[in-house]
């Protein structure tokens, strides 16, 4: 169990965001959660935590988000990252601006939190940043073109950032979701995963805590496939 550990969600709204934040709070962190709906407001005032209604598109509101945290709690030992939902058309329509969007839902998120925070982790000697990604980042998909794009950018971000800051016992791992069961299911989707069934948000969030905590602490720069066997890239 952690104890007087501190764990910041943005993105916690719903879905697996809400799911990680529930099971980090279950496992002993103090939880502050971000959303964009204020249904993360909510959630952190049911966990016993902070709720703070903002954007993670704005660096005003997450450096407000951050300092009310650090107000209350003076630590920040976990960080996980959740995305929205960027724009979808086929490949030749998307617009410079939906690209722009894209990167910004999926890619930037992530910037712009861990430059809050990782300084924050290095000088309390240690931390960790989980990542919710996608399963297709490896192998694109037609349906998802800018999550593809943008957050084989984020692959390649979390190499980068282990590389420079393992020495300081901060990590960063990205969780990469298949089907979940906070999206509509269909029975073709369901019967192309070998598991025969949709994830469950509660099994992203068991993974995020597993890679937020000391039993992870070797494990830095990875991005674990959660999608019952769906990808098969080796």
């Amino acid at each position: 169990m952690a104890t007087n550990k501190v764990a910041m969600i943005v993105g916690g709204g719903s879905g697996m965001g809400a799911a990680a934040a529930r099971r980090l709070a279950a496992d002993g962190y103090a939880v502050a959660v971000l959303s964009s709906s204020g249904k993360g407001e909510a959630l952190a005032k049911e966990l016993g935590g902070l709720g703070f209604t903002g954007s993670n598109q704005s660096n005003d509101d997450l450096k407000r988000f951050v300092d009310l945290t650090m107000a209350k709690w003076g630590r920040i030992d976990a960080l996980v990252n959740g995305a929205g939902h960027g724009p979808r058309a086929p490949l030749l329509e998307i617009t410079d601006e939906q690209w722009h969007t894209g990167i910004d839902v999926y890619f930037m998120n992530v910037v712009r939190a861990t430059r809050l925070v990782a300084p924050i982790m290095v000088a309390q000697k240690g931390g960790a940043i989980v990542n919710i990604s996608t399963a297709w980042v490896g192998e694109p998909a037609a349906m998802f073109p800018t999550s593809a794009v943008a957050r084989a950018g984020l692959a390649a971000y979390v190499k980068l950032f282990a590389d420079q800051y393992a020495p300081h016992n901060v990590r960063m791992n990205n969780v990469l979701p298949g089907w979940i069961d906070s999206l509509p299911q269909t029975d073709e989707r369901r019967d192309g995963v070998p598991m025969q069934r949709y994830g469950t948000s509660q099994e992203i969030a068991a993974t995020i805590a597993f890679l937020a905590s000391e039993g992870a602490a070797y494990i830095t720069g990875q991005s674990l496939k959660v999608d019952g066997g769906l990808m098969r890239g080796v």
